[in-house]
């Protein structure tokens, strides 16, 4: 096998149209071999006899896209010092670009034996773990260009790659469940009918199967089990994985920006799929344990872990961070992804150990060029202490926003005493992000995500219901703000049936409504059920898929309806918080930008929010109160709107209140579906059933569009100055004659 030296940068296997560069980190390593496999598994070793600043590396001239490889590792074996170094254990690339295989739990995994910790297993683990393949960087992108949608004008639509397309009558059997079928027309124009802006794709960096769920006869269907930050998980892909996964992704994502439709990843930086000091060692361990991964002080045999999953990865580690800033580049550049959501992102602010907003990776992002530039959303906890920080990232952050998902549940379900901070959750979360120089697009705003009930299943049960899960109904939340309207799953009564209708239109119209930037969970659309299950992680089945063939097509259409409205109105997607000040109209006296109302039209007073009828409220919002300027400079004004929420059993007449000159109001969302066309006058009291919403509309009279063509100027300069000198009359008509 034919060597060069080759360069320590970049990391990974990088191929130039000529033959490969492989490079690899490991500060604690005595000798470093690539391990090269052919098809029927011989291996070929080539030592790395450079070095340079802790990177082993060199060029092998032959190697070609499609090659398999990874790494053996020598050095100390001492797990009390943190080191777990052992050349048996055949290795991943953390840079690798694409994988191939899956660990299969086998005991030549593990640097110990079964049953005894403090042992060491020196079993060669080849044959029975993942392998790095060397890609072809090279596509064809067509001119691709990322939408660029700004975050006021977004709309979310958080899918899984397999659950959402695997069901789809109109995508091809052969590519279901993978990026092509993301990628086929059926499904883009879905999203398009949608008024979808953005697709958040559930973990597709490659992830691990746990062997313990395996063993159950279940998986890892979520993906949050990450080993290879570069690499776009294999058996998403229909074309194949020696690196036909890299070129389907990307087609994937060209597909998708062709339709103006955004590309966002979330991404699992806190951990890996290496678990604790009883999981195997895939990669990182082998490696260099102490930098890669957070050990306990007192004794580093351990993992420090707030992320649940048994480890935390180290960004107090400069080179954990550049692995991770690494990641995200490649992600933008290569493979032209627009944003990234992160995982458990409380975990990436622990430099050290307490949660820590100015930390390495936040200056990183701030000052990079490129990743700073993309959209940028925080899963703003973890599982250790103070890990609770919603409301506490930096200003270039947006965040999930859990108190807008567990507000808006209280709220329709009747819960007391939950106004006042429903209020400031439709309107964008101001005592959240306005102190630290953020805007309403800071929020992230939802109701239901992948970690919980889907959205039939919250107005369906009051209970989880994860038996399938194997784990005794111990996983799962357990408190979900839930109701069922009368019933425990799926009823014959009528009348519960159509409760459960209005409240999830309830839920669509609230969220689509509010301030901030909505996301949509896959399948709410259609009435998607889990049959009670709110945590499906180990259900790759058709408990947790789309099914399409069932799809309730008018909550659809309102869905759609609902989004347009959004997107044809900027005063449901201001730039900057209210602020109760009065603006100047063309008519009549000034109005507040915003104003909460009680039932009878009256303005809200403190005592008020508390007061017998805290379940329901009005709000209106001035169209003429909206901050910014179009293209052309000029102040953009929209229509005003009147916004009636009624979460009592009973029907509350609500007053459509004097706006001192605004004499129609028409109803433009009903979620009961019962109102009228006919307008509604300042004055005019309106009933609104129970557990409903009603938005109002006071449409803006259009000003008649003036001709500036060349043939209206001549002909207005006629009518203003006579006939010309010398013309003749013009002939009378056959009617005048």
């Amino acid at each position: 096998m034919i060597t060069w030296p080759g360069t320590p940068y970049p990391l990974g296997a990088t191929f130039d149209g000529s033959g490969t560069n492989f490079a690899v980190y490991s500060e604690a390593a005595k000798k470093v071999e690539l391990c090269l496999f052919d098809a029927n598994g011989v291996e070929t070793r080539v030592e790395l006899l450079e070095v340079d600043a802790f990177v082993w590396h060199a060029y092998l001239p032959s190697v070609q896209p499609g090659q398999r490889y990874g790494y053996r590792v020598h050095g100390e074996y001492a797990p009390e010092k943190g080191l777990r170094m052992n050349p048996a254990k055949l290795l991943l690339d953390p840079y690798a670009k694409a994988t191939t295989g899956q660990p299969d739990g086998d005991q030549s995994l593990f640097t110990y034996d079964f049953g005894d910790p403090d042992s060491r297993n020196d079993d060669d683990s080849a044959g029975h773990t993942m392998l790095g393949v060397v890609v072809n960087p090279f596509f064809d992108w067509a001119g691709d260009r990322a939408p660029k949608t700004p975050y006021a004008q977004t709309v979310i639509y958080e899918a899984h790659v397999k659950g959402l397309t695997e069901l789809h009558p109109d995508v091809p059997e052969a590519e279901r469940g993978s990026y092509s079928g993301i990628a086929h027309p059926a499904v883009i124009e879905h999203l398009k009918h949608l008024g979808v802006t953005a697709i958040e794709l559930m973990p597709v960096h490659q992830f691990v199967n746990d062997s313990t769920l395996v063993e159950k006869g279940l998986s890892n269907y979520w993906g949050y089990n990450t080993i290879a930050f570069f690499a776009p998980h294999a058996s998403y892909a229909a074309a194949g994985e020696l690196g036909q996964q890299v070129q389907e992704f990307k087609s994937m994502v060209r597909a998708l920006h062709a339709a103006g439709i955004e590309v966002i990843l979330d991404v699992v930086y806190n951990h890996t799929a290496e678990g604790n000091h009883l999981g195997p060692t895939l990669s990182f361990k082998g490696i260099d344990n102490a930098s890669y991964y957070r050990l306990v002080d007192d004794d580093k045999r351990f993992y420090y872990d707030t992320t649940g999953t048994g480890n935390s990865f180290n960004v107090g580690n400069p080179h954990a961070l550049q692995l991770i800033m690494d990641s995200l580049r490649y992600w933008v550049t290569e493979m032209h992804v627009d944003g990234f959501r992160f995982d458990l992102a409380a975990t990436l602010a622990r430099e050290f150990y307490e949660v820590d907003r100015l930390s390495a990776f936040f200056e990183l992002v701030q000052q990079d060029p490129i990743v700073s530039q993309v959209k940028l959303i925080a899963e703003p906890w973890d599982v250790g202490p103070g890990g609770y920080q919603v409301g506490n990232f930096p200003p270039q952050w947006s965040e999930w926003n859990g108190k807008y998902r567990d507000q808006v549940r209280d709220f329709w379900r009747g819960e007391p005493a939950t106004l006042g901070e429903f209020a400031s959750r439709l309107t964008g979360s101001a005592d959240l992000y306005a102190l630290s120089g953020r805007r309403p697009v800071a929020s992230i705003n939802f109701v239901t995500a992948h970690d919980g009930f889907t959205l039939a299943d919250l107005v369906s049960y009051n209970e989880k219901h994860n038996e399938a899960n194997g784990e005794d109904g111990n996983d799962g939340e357990s408190h979900n703000r839930s109701y069922n309207l009368g019933a425990e799953g799926p009823t014959d009564d009528a009348g519960i049936q159509r409760e459960r209708a209005k409240q999830q239109r309830n839920f669509i119209a609230t969220l689509l409504l509010s301030q901030g930037v909505p996301m949509i969970l896959h399948g709410d659309e259609l009435g998607r059920s889990q049959q009670g299950n709110n945590n499906v992680y180990a259900q790759d089945s058709e408990l947790s898929w789309v099914h399409w063939d069932i799809a309730d097509r008018p909550l659809i259409e309102f869905t759609a309806a609902l989004v347009r409205l959004r997107a044809e109105h900027p005063t449901f997607r201001r730039s900057r918080f209210f602020d109760g000040h009065p603006v100047e109209r063309d008519e009549g006296a000034p109005l507040p930008d915003i104003a909460w109302l009680r039932p009878d039209g009256s303005l809200m007073k403190p005592a008020d929010w508390d007061a017998g009828f805290g379940k329901s409220i009005a709000v209106f919002l001035n169209g003429d109160g909206i901050a910014g300027r179009d293209a052309r400079g000029e102040p953009i004004v929209d229509d005003s709107f009147l916004l009636f929420f009624n979460a009592h059993d009973e029907p509350v007449d609500f007053t459509v209140p004097d706006d001192d000159g605004r004499s129609a109001w028409e109803i433009v969302v009903d979620t009961t579906g019962l109102s009228s066309d006919e307008s509604r006058a300042s004055g005019q009291t309106v009933p609104v059933e129970g557990r409903s919403l009603l938005v109002l509309c006071a449409r803006r009279e259009e000003e008649p569009e003036t001709d500036h063509s060349v043939a209206a100027s001549l002909s207005s300069l006629a009518a203003q100055s006579g006939p010309a000198p010398g013309s003749q009359p013009a002939p009378a008509s056959k009617s005048s004659s």
